[in-house]
């Protein structure tokens, strides 16, 4: 456990804040310093991904390097229930396509390289530009634009969450901390994370400082605010109201990176969920008492990406490689998996994924440039090709009206089905 006081704009970087963005630095690709990519769309999306993944399994290796010992969990922790796996049979019949009103809005720059979105009470769209190193507001009612630097920025904005009280919550992954944005006053508020120090496998007798690389984010009922840290296996706690933190290790090891906790959600019991791309299963931490349940996931060997629980407490994952949705039936532990594909062939990586309050299922399918719903009572997708071509639709969320939005390569798309 820690605690840590919220670091107010207003104040100087302390030397440990810039120890940290120091460290940051030193773990990132080229391309991130700053970025200065191609201008195509297809492959600005592809790239961005490719470039996030390639971090990551940057860091596995280096864990394996460090570390024999992969994939361990403390007993206390460990816990798996049996699971069933069922998948859905493949078809060869036509896919179901269908037709709804798309909008699309144009970002004022390039090379935006949105990751996340967030929807709040009014009906406007948060998100993080990596490309510009930047916190930005779309309304909708105006298709304005507003671009806001976060202080100490890195180009490192991942997930991204509105608050009940429209503030903003966003981590910033390669500036290694939890930022909180109040639009009415625009003030900053930074809780900085740790750092960790491990063997640079480059270098004998030399050791490396890494960010604990916060990625992505939810709230829960009481407000506080829940954190995957990738680069040193823990979910992190943070209360609001007092500036307190807690870390939650998911892994024995606690000085290498094994298993990269990635998404995170909270489902209607106040059960903390989450993905890890360095292992093939699903997480759920229990506040109450700390102890962390594992869902394996037989038969899947792909990363696995967004986390998302409907009302009734099922949880959705999405993978990165292979077109596969996974549902998980946290009281049984059966595993149902969706393969989405327009053709019939391999479509690659899904992303984004939404849960509406109807309980509809979306995904984004960046290599077939669509959106698809699952069909419950078919277990079909149903495919909406986004107009424009090579569009690269990656982050996606559920707004009023059942609409949906969604990124495009610098621009943001609107779904009404």
């Amino acid at each position: 456990m820690s605690e840590r006081q919220p670091v107010l704009t207003t104040q100087k970087r302390d030397h440990s804040e810039a120890a940290a963005q120091e460290a940051a630095r030193t773990t990132l690709p080229a391309s991130r310093r700053p970025p200065r990519w191609s201008d195509r769309r297809l492959r600005d999306a592809w790239f961005l991904l490719s470039v996030l993944l390639l971090g990551m399994l940057t860091i596995l290796v280096l864990a394996n390097t460090v570390s024999s010992q992969r994939g361990q969990v403390t007993p206390a922790q460990s816990g798996t229930p049996p699971v069933s796996v069922t998948k859905t049979p493949s078809t060869t019949s036509s896919p179901i396509m269908a037709t709804g009103e798309f909008r699309e809005y144009p970002f004022p720059q390039s090379n935006s390289q949105v990751m996340r979105l967030a929807v709040d009470h009014e009906g406007r769209l948060w998100m993080g530009e990596m490309g510009r190193n930047a916190l930005a507001v779309f309304d909708p009612r105006t298709q304005a634009f507003q671009e806001i630097t976060p202080p100490h920025g890195r180009y490192g904005i991942m997930g991204i969450q509105v608050a009940a009280d429209d503030t903003i919550w966003f981590a910033e992954q390669y500036a290694n901390y939890i930022g909180h944005y109040l639009p009415t006053t625009r003030q900053f508020h930074l809780y900085p994370l740790p750092t960790i120090t491990t063997p640079d496998p480059s270098n004998a007798g030399k050791t490396l400082t890494l960010p604990s690389a916060p990625n992505d984010l939810a709230l829960d009922s009481h407000g506080d605010v829940w954190f995957a840290e990738f680069n040193v296996d823990r979910l992190g706690r943070l209360d609001p109201r007092t500036g307190r933190m807690q870390h939650y290790t998911v892994a024995g090891d606690r000085t290498a990176q094994q298993l990269a906790p990635y998404g995170v959600t909270v489902d209607p019991q106040g059960m903390v969920w989450f993905t890890e791309m360095g292992a093939q299963r699903i997480g759920r931490l229990d506040p109450a008492t700390g102890r962390v349940q594992y869902f394996p996931l037989p038969g899947v060997h792909v990363p696995l990406m967004e986390i998302a629980s409907d009302a009734h407490g099922a949880i959705w994952v999405t993978s990165f490689s292979s077109g596969l949705l996974l549902e998980l039936n946290p009281r049984s532990g059966a595993v149902t998996s969706y393969y989405a594909s327009l053709t019939g062939a391999d479509p690659g990586g899904l992303y984004g994924l939404a849960v509406t309050s109807s309980g509809d299922v979306w995904v984004t399918i960046l290599a077939e440039n669509a959106l698809a719903r699952l069909d419950a009572a078919t277990h079909r997708f149903v495919y909406y090709r986004v107009p424009t071509e090579n569009s690269g639709p990656l982050a996606l969320v559920a707004g009023a009206d059942q609409t949906l939005w969604f990124t495009e390569t610098d621009k943001i798309g609107m779904l009404r089905p």
